[in-house]
């Protein structure tokens, strides 16, 4: 393997943690109405299960409710069973007969420090996930070392480069990780 070649898939490895860790962030309730919030409900229209984005719009018409319009009018009490019977969401949708309204009741205290320990334990799997990717090029240095392919000064000059960006993504990760934390905490 080229040299080179294991800093560049290190460091693909290391913005996918990343762009993971981004996706995961989105699925973390803030106090205020998001429409990602629903990225995961499923809706049965059709006779088969299909993502809600595909069978309505999602706005946060205010900072505390989402506003859902079906493509479909005939889709929207499956829409509202959907979002009421999704445990992970704990919400109570309610339809006038042209779109869903979902309130988004404010985060208690406790709540909100349950979204604290949920998005460390997010943070915590993005630096495994970093930690892994950085053995697996370091393993790949030291193979490339016994194999006569680079000297010992490229492989500390890769392992420094490998290390540098690793950083650079972990700096990312923490940042992105401490404006949640201040946006859940906040009233």
């Amino acid at each position: 393997m080229n040299p080179q070649q294991i800093v560049n898939q290190a460091t693909n490895k290391f913005q996918q943690s990343l762009s993971h860790f981004q996706e995961e962030l989105k699925k973390v309730r803030t106090g205020r109405a998001h429409p990602s919030m629903l990225d995961s409900v499923t809706v049965r229209a059709y006779g088969t299960e299909m993502p809600l984005i595909q069978v309505a719009s999602v706005t946060a018409s205010e900072a505390q409710q989402l506003q859902i319009t079906p493509f479909d009018p005939s889709n929207l009490q499956a829409i509202a069973a959907s979002i009421r019977d999704n445990p992970s969401l704990g919400m109570n949708p309610m339809d006038d007969g042209r779109v869903v309204r979902v309130p988004i009741p404010p985060l208690t205290e406790d709540r909100r420090r349950e979204y604290v320990k949920l998005l460390n334990s997010k943070v915590e799997d993005a630096m495994v996930s970093l930690r892994n990717a950085r053995h697996d090029a370091m393993r790949d240095i030291d193979q490339a070392k016994k194999d006569k392919q680079i000297g010992e000064d490229d492989a500390k000059r890769l392992e420094k480069q490998v290390d540098e960006v690793m950083n650079t993504t972990k700096a990312e990760i923490e940042s992105h990780a401490k404006s949640k934390e201040a946006e859940i905490m906040t009233v």
